[in-house]
This record gives structure tokens, C-alpha cells and sequence, in this order.
């Protein structure tokens, strides 16, 4: 009986670490064709349209309500202390470290994960079920050229661009709900913001929002080119992609946070 259970366990670790090596072939080959991304325009262009432009209406909406959020828990959490007027100096300074840093990223990532992620599984989960991909290696295209490196690069591309408007609904989300609830006025909260802000926080949330958008594009392939089975099969792989793109956007997001 211990003997089966450490075996399963035994096969579940070499299974993850040998789909994690095949994951990372895979960005290699992405790279060894970034090169020729400038023969491959239009293809690029045609996924920032997708993953950044689409996407756009959706990010500001999540990140005017990640800002009020935010702005909400922190000024409760004074007030429950009864801490809030001491507190007024900080509030707009530590809601835009949290929103830079943390929040705008890490959720805007979890929205495009959802949305673009398992929209590349299933585009590519389809081509590979109905041979369109065996017909690209006959006529000498590289799916991974002609299909990865594109949508991986489009989504480094744009990810941090959305991250920014992120942030700035965010603050302004932020703003209109501690003047409407909290009684702030505008010098309260932007005079907290401009004392307090770092160029580092902004950067950091750049970097994160760069390797979340690689994660998420990069996984969305890897699960197309691998999915089998028919429709249900191309169903399967959309869920399990932004499955496995949330679960690697937490990790990286706390391997940040201990390495930064």
C-alpha cells in the first residue's frame, strides 16, 4: 500500500518535470525565432491586435475595480482601528505601491490568462486535430515559428502596455472611492501617491506583467500542439491551459516577491 503511493507520487513528480522540460524546449525554440520576427511582421501584429487591443476594454474594467478595491480594504482596515486620520498621509502612497507592484499585475495577468491563453490553446488544439499543423510541416513552415513565437512574443509585447493602463484606472478607481466613502480630498491622496512613489515599484510591476504574458502564451502553445482527442480534446486543453497559466502566474508572482 505505501509502496503504490510513493510510486504514485514518483510519477506525478517525473511527469511534471518532464512536461516542464518539454514547456521549456519549447520557449528556446520560441527564442531561436525571435530573429526572423521581423520576416514574421504580420503575424506579430495580427496577435498584439488580439492579446492587447481586444483585451483592452476588459483590463481597464478589472483594473478600475482592482483600485476601489484596494482604496476599500486599506481605509477599513485603518478604520477598524481607528487609525484613519492618522493614516491619511500613507493611504494613497500604500494603495498605489500595492496596485503597482502587486495587484494590477498579478490580476490583469489571471484576466488575459483566461481569456488569451485558453483562446491559443483552442486555436491551435484545433488546428493540431484537424492536421492543419501536420499540413504546415509538409510544406517546411515550423509551427513553432509560424504559431508560438508570434503569439509568445505579441503577449511580452503588449502584457506590460496593458499593465499601465491598469494602473492608471487603478489610481483613479482608487481615488473616486476614498473621496466618495472616506471624505479625502484630491491633495490628500496624490500628495500621499507622489511622496511615496518609486520608480522601482512601477518597474517591477513591468518585469512581472513581461514574464506572466510569456507564461501565459507560452503555455497556451504547448497545450495546443499537444491536444488530441477532437473537440473534446480541444475543450480539454482550453481549461487545462489557463489552469496551468493561473498556477504558474502565482508561482512566478511569489518567486518575485522572495527574490525582489
Amino acid at each position: 500500500m505505501i509502496g503504490n503511493i510513493f510510486a504514485a507520487v514518483g510519477r506525478g513528480v517525473m511527469g511534471f518535470f518532464a512536461e516542464l522540460g518539454r514547456i521549456v524546449l519549447l520557449l528556446i525554440a520560441v527564442f531561436r525565432y525571435v530573429p526572423s520576427a521581423f520576416r514574421s511582421r504580420r503575424l506579430v501584429l495580427e496577435q498584439m491586435s488580439v492579446i492587447g487591443v481586444s483585451s483592452l476594454p476588459l483590463v481597464l474594467l478589472v483594473g478600475s475595480f482592482t483600485g476601489a478595491i484596494a482604496a476599500l480594504q486599506a481605509t477599513n482596515l485603518f478604520a477598524k482601528f481607528n487609525l484613519l486620520a492618522l493614516a491619511r498621509p500613507f493611504v494613497g502612497g500604500s494603495i498605489a505601491t500595492v496596485v503597482f507592484t502587486e495587484l494590477s499585475p498579478v490580476l490583469t495577468a489571471l484576466v488575459i490568462a483566461g481569456r488569451v491563453g485558453g483562446s491559443i490553446a483552442a486555436q491551435i488544439g484545433t488546428m493540431k486535430v484537424s492536421e492543419q499543423i501536420d499540413a504546415l510541416e509538409m510544406m517546411a513552415i515550423h509551427p513553432d515559428r509560424y504559431l508560438a513565437m508570434p503569439r509568445v512574443l505579441a503577449a511580452m509585447t503588449m502584457m506590460p502596455i496593458l499593465i499601465i493602463f491598469s494602473n492608471l484606472v487603478a489610481i483613479l478607481g482608487a481615488f473616486f472611492l476614498v473621496i466618495l466613502k472616506f471624505n479625502f480630498t484630491s491633495v490628500d491622496y496624490f500628495i500621499s501617491v507622489r511622496n511615496f512613489f518609486s520608480v522601482t515599484e512601477i518597474l517591477t510591476g513591468l518585469l512581472k506583467s513581461l514574464t506572466f504574458g510569456m507564461a501565459t502564451a507560452l503555455i497556451g502553445c504547448y497545450v495546443g500542439f499537444r491536444t488530441d482527442g477532437g473537440a473534446e480534446g480541444v475543450g480539454q486543453s482550453t481549461v487545462r491551459s489557463f489552469t496551468l497559466s493561473s498556477a504558474a502566474i502565482l508561482v512566478l508572482d511569489a518567486i518575485f516577491g522572495y527574490v525582489l
